[in-house]
């Protein structure tokens, strides 16, 4: 969601903050399932917490439901829930881990329940405590060989997951990534998570990354041989979308089979969906 006295503390934290380094918070290590022979149908979706916004007079006549829960806190998670329930990797952005907003109900979980997720890891980037708990979360049917959760540099509140998949031979990294607000920003999140996939082989990364296709292919990760993607694929606002800020990157070693931005408005943003076959079928 595009919100600006955020961006503007972006500005303000960038010229104060000299942090450069994102911080890895946590990792797991797991035993890793095999990945199907068949595509892989992966969704990227910011879901605003499952606050449905259809007009920009809505971020200020709804503003409430950023610190109250609707009256059907969980009628509000279904069809977000059945938009992804034949997906085998799914990243979310800005879905709350249970505060009031959500009437207490950590949304990640309650989705992969509902939906027959086996695999679920969640990332609080913005902890207000029983008022908010903003996170990005990650859904996958195949357990992951390893996960990952790094802070990036700029203005507290942005991060990434990075889950490996796969056993040898078949190996997938994917990222779940929500960048920030400002170029300058968004530049210094860029070249740390460069580093972090240099070395990855196959990569599918994916998230809000609040910039232009134009802007990706300028920055520290547009000479990294992906597979861009063009066509109708704007995702933002979700009621009349112009901008397209929410990407499923892919890099060469794998095959897009399909993409597209439903007609969803269930958020502020309209979800990305990819089927992308591994390894050109090898």
């Amino acid at each position: 969601m595009q919100v600006p006295w955020e961006a503007w503390w972006e500005r303000l934290q960038d010229r104060l903050d000299p942090r450069v380094p994102g911080a890895l918070r946590g990792g797991q290590v797991l035993q890793a399932g095999a990945l199907p022979d068949k595509p892989l149908r992966v969704m990227s979706f910011n879901m605003q917490a499952g606050m449905a916004v259809t007009h920009y007079h809505h971020y200020l006549t709804r503003s409430w439901r950023h610190v109250l829960p609707p009256s059907s806190a969980y009628e509000a998670l279904r069809p977000i829930g059945h938009l992804f329930q034949h997906c085998d990797i799914v990243a979310l952005q800005e879905v709350d881990a249970g505060s009031l907003r959500s009437g207490f109900i950590n949304q990640l979980q309650h989705l992969a329940e509902q939906t027959g997720f086996h695999f679920t890891f969640q990332q609080i980037n913005r902890d207000l405590g029983r008022l908010g708990q903003y996170a990005n979360g990650l859904l996958a049917r195949v357990q992951p060989a390893s996960v990952e959760e790094h802070q990036l540099p700029g203005l507290r509140g942005r991060g990434v997951i990075l889950a490996r998949f796969g056993q040898q031979g078949r190996e997938l990294t994917v990222l779940n990534v929500h960048l920030a607000l400002t170029g300058a920003a968004r530049k210094r999140q860029l070249t740390y998570i460069r580093a972090l996939i240099e070395h990855e082989q196959h990569i599918i990364l994916m998230g809000d990354l609040n910039c232009s296709h134009g802007e990706l292919l300028a920055s520290p990760l547009g000479d990294m041989h992906w597979q861009w993607t063009y066509g109708n694929l704007d995702t933002y606002p979700s009621w009349r979308p112009v901008r397209r800020l929410d990407h499923i990157l892919v890099s060469s070693g794998l095959k897009i089979v399909h993409v597209s931005v439903p007609d969803i408005r269930l958020s502020d943003h309209r979800p990305v969906l990819m089927d992308v076959q591994l390894h050109n079928g090898d």
